[in-house]
């Protein structure tokens, strides 16, 4: 579902929302997962760097990850192929909330994709990262997060980095998983970090270097 559309884009951002592991049920645009991306979209869209992006919204067949048929992920590789027909080749960048960052992340390797954001990630130990070498990769982690594991999130980065990616990760203070709390700073930083990544030559990085070390990551 594209969500913003200027007629040449030069870039493209790709939204990833949430689901279940396990579900043949179809996923539905009113569904609360779906919604719940709906501020994080417009953030991300007042501050795109330039004018001529698209803003796209991957729509799931069904609402579960189902377990090695991995659907959200093999979902979101054929927007990028859509999205290739649709605008050409343009350079992407994922922006997925909790399964919606499992699927961003299993898709990186898509040669559209320049970046990843993900919020609330569900990154299981033992998570595929050799797709993601050469890339953008940066995770934010509600420190109160009880539903996906920040520590689980923090190695999944550290592992990253060892494929030459640019990988970086920061919790949120009193963060939970459904980006309710503190949800302001939430929409603002993923703007902002979305900007960055679109255009790293142009707009700073609003993360700390302290986010891209190899030990422990920075509570924000």
């Amino acid at each position: 579902m594209v969500r913003r559309c200027p007629p040449r884009p030069r870039a493209a951002v790709l939204v990833l929302h949430g689901g279940q592991a396990d579900s043949e049920r179809p996923t539905r645009p009113w569904q609360l997962a779906a919604l719940r991306m709906d501020p994080i979209v417009r953030a991300v869209t007042a501050a795109l760097p330039h004018q001529d992006v698209l803003v796209g919204q991957v729509r799931y067949r069904l609402r579960g990850w189902n377990g090695t048929r991995a659907d959200p992920a093999r979902d979101a590789r054929r927007a990028l192929h859509d999205l290739a027909r649709l605008a050409g080749p343009v350079p992407t960048v994922l922006l997925g909330h909790s399964m919606g960052g499992r699927a961003a992340l299993r898709a990186a390797g898509h040669p559209q994709v320049h970046g990843v954001l993900a919020l609330a990630p569900w990154w299981p130990a033992g998570e595929p990262v050799e797709q993601v070498a050469g890339r953008r990769i940066v995770a934010l982690h509600g420190a109160r997060d009880r539903v996906t594991s920040p520590a689980a999130t923090a190695d999944c980065v550290h592992r990253a980095q060892g494929t030459a990616a640019r990988a970086g990760m920061a919790l949120v203070a009193d963060g939970d998983h459904a980006l309710l709390r503190r949800h302001r700073f939430w929409h603002l930083t993923a703007a902002a970090v979305v900007a960055h990544l679109l255009d790293p030559d142009e707009v700073p990085d609003p993360l700390p270097e302290e986010c891209y070390g190899a030990g422990a990551f920075p509570e924000l």
